[in-house]
């Protein structure tokens, strides 16, 4: 005896007990619903299942009836009620008999007072509770969500309603599906209603254009259902790789102009592919993102609204990579096709930042990428419409320099404001352990952080106030802003011991003077020192000493070492 595939589901469930629904459900009544319900119930049960019928309505339909056959059928309980007698599922019956599959009619059915439940699911819900497989039956109609709507299509309202969650959790759910016309010709035959009835039916409830409209809301309830399936599915079993089931175009909203018309584009994608739109807007997850107010809000919000007037769905996402987070979200969504802008960016920024096109195209796998050519003008807000036909206007200047966010903008002239006297105190009081050099390269370090965080404007002021507070302080003469003094005589280099040339003489700058200079440049370091007795003598690098005074390498050769006597006899050259 071959097991049910239900039984082996029900087996396989992590442990439970708990029995497995199966719902049959039908655009409208007369599809045979209940015809397939007892038509289950009789193969499980020549295959060898223990069916009974717990309830089961047969509408006086001498073929539904027939389908009951040899199937077993618990009593049912009769109520009274008003002053007249109702007959309601035995559900305690059911119970006490512990069938391995029971057949309950009319999901939604609200019961007689005085019944165990309410509602008939919540009866089915403690069938399923016992651990009882069970097979039902419900219309369109009688979902809470689409009852409204099923009340402005057919201008009547329904009584008895079941919440979506609770047909959702339906472990099965079975289309039965009859075209319009088909319907129809079952109702003029009899099949549905008493032949009292038929003529009414036909020109209220059972309109061709009543029965088309409850029939594709079945079918979308049905989709959605199976959406959600399989969205758990892929990620119960970790598939990430989208499965082109259904056209879904992902369009990437940034709140520029240019993206008004990247929106439209994309929905006429989606409408001829006859799939669904949905809107992704990235923010920065770096903790330094624009919040609510900033630049960029009031055009996502307009972007937004036209999304939502074209039928497409939001989404927004947090990430440090916009391509990443982007292809993500598509994943996510089992997209098909992502719709990009074409940047207006220039080639060095994609150098230094990198292209976000590019990173999509590189992550999306098997989803197609559209880069669309942008069209700032189409947009509101995009500030052409005031602009004559043909006019050519200068760009601006304010992308450039303020193209962050004012939140980030802030960010950088705190860091400026903050670092600058920090370092400055930090080596102020160390000038004799770190040189010149190791004080700008930190303020050139300093400037690259507050250019990343804040942009052009707060790394300009960091890089001019670090260049003027490392030459009041790091640079030689000390507290002032000149860098070297003219060829005063008391800041000339002289030997201990040797008179001062005079003005003009052999050594004095003359045209001589760069000849001794390359001769003297292969010479590291020179000895320099006061000419008083008993003065200090200091080593110093021969190229500061050439650089911040003219003439000084000359005379610190002659300082450093001792003339030979060709170096003499030359100097008496006239």
């Amino acid at each position: 005896m071959t097991a049910e595939p239900e039984t082996r589901l029900r087996a396989e469930r992590a442990g439970t007990k708990r029995g497995v629904l199966r719902l049959y459900l039908g655009a409208a009544p007369g599809v045979g619903k209940t015809f397939a319900m007892l038509n289950e119930g009789r193969r499980r049960h020549e295959r060898g299942t223990d069916v009974v019928v717990g309830f089961v309505e047969t509408h006086g339909r001498a073929r539904t009836a027939e389908q009951i056959g040899d199937l077993e059928v618990t009593p049912r309980r009769s109520i009274e009620h008003r002053d007249a007698t109702f007959e309601e599922m035995d559900v305690d019956a059911v119970l006490r008999r512990r069938p391995e599959l029971a057949l309950v009619d009319e999901f939604a059915h609200s019961n007689v007072p005085g019944s165990r439940n309410d509602k008939r699911w919540q009866d089915i819900e403690a069938l399923l509770d016992a651990g009882i497989d069970v097979i039902s039956t419900v219309n369109i109609q009688h979902l809470e969500s689409l009852n409204d709507v099923v009340e402005r299509i057919t201008g009547i309202k329904q009584r008895e309603t079941v919440p979506d969650r609770v047909a959702r959790q339906a472990d099965q759910i079975e289309l039965v599906d009859m075209a319009p016309e088909a319907l129809r010709r079952r109702m003029a035959h009899g099949n549905i209603y008493a032949a009292d009835k038929v003529d009414a039916a036909l020109g209220n409830y059972f309109r061709p254009g009543n029965l088309s409209a409850l029939r594709e809301l079945a079918l979308l309830w049905v989709a959605d259902r199976v959406d959600d399936s399989l969205a758990e599915y892929r990620e119960r079993h970790g598939i990430t790789k989208p499965w082109e089931t259904r056209e879904r175009v992902v369009v990437a909203l940034s709140g520029a102009p240019a993206g008004f018309h990247l929106i439209r584009r994309a929905a006429r994608i989606a409408q001829r592919a006859n799939g669904e739109l949905i809107g992704v807007h990235v923010i920065d997850g770096s903790g330094l993102a624009s919040g609510p107010g900033d630049v960029g809000d009031d055009g996502v919000a307009a972007q937004r609204q036209l999304l939502e007037e074209l039928d497409g769905e939001y989404r927004r996402v947090s990430g440090n990579d916009i391509g990443a987070a982007l292809v993500e979200a598509a994943r996510a969504e089992n997209a098909t096709q992502i719709v990009l802008g074409a940047t207006n960016r220039s080639r060095w920024h994609e150098i230094v930042n990198g292209s976000v096109i590019n990173r999509v195209v590189r992550l999306s796998g098997p989803i197609d990428v559209h880069v669309i050519s942008e069209r700032p003008d189409e947009g509101p807000g995009s500030g052409s419409d005031d602009a004559e036909p043909g006019e050519r206007r200068l760009p601006s200047m304010k992308p450039v320099l303020t193209p962050l966010s004012p939140r980030r903008q802030a960010w950088g002239w705190a860091i400026t404001a903050a670092g600058l006297p920090l370092l400055t105190l930090l080596f102020a009081n160390a000038r004799d352990t770190f040189g010149l050099t190791s004080v700008l390269l930190l303020y050139l370090i300093l400037a690259m952080v507050v250019a990343l965080v804040g942009g052009v404007l707060p790394a300009s002021a960091a890089v001019i106030g670090g260049t003027l507070l490392a030459n009041w302080y790091f640079t030689p003469p000390f507290y002032e802003f000149t860098i070297h003094a003219g060829g005063g005589h008391g800041g000339r280099a002289r030997r201990p011991g040797r008179p001062q040339p005079a003005p003009g003489g052999p050594g004095a700058g003359g045209s001589r003077g760069p000849r001794r200079t390359g001769r003297l440049a292969h010479r590291s370091r020179l000895v320099v020192g006061d000419a008083r007795p008993g003065a200090r003598h200091v080593r110093v690098p021969l190229g500061l000493v050439a650089a911040t005074r003219p003439g000084a390498l000359e005379r610190c050769g002659r300082i450093g070492r001792r003339p030979t006597a060709g170096t003499r006899r030359s100097r008496r050259r006239p």
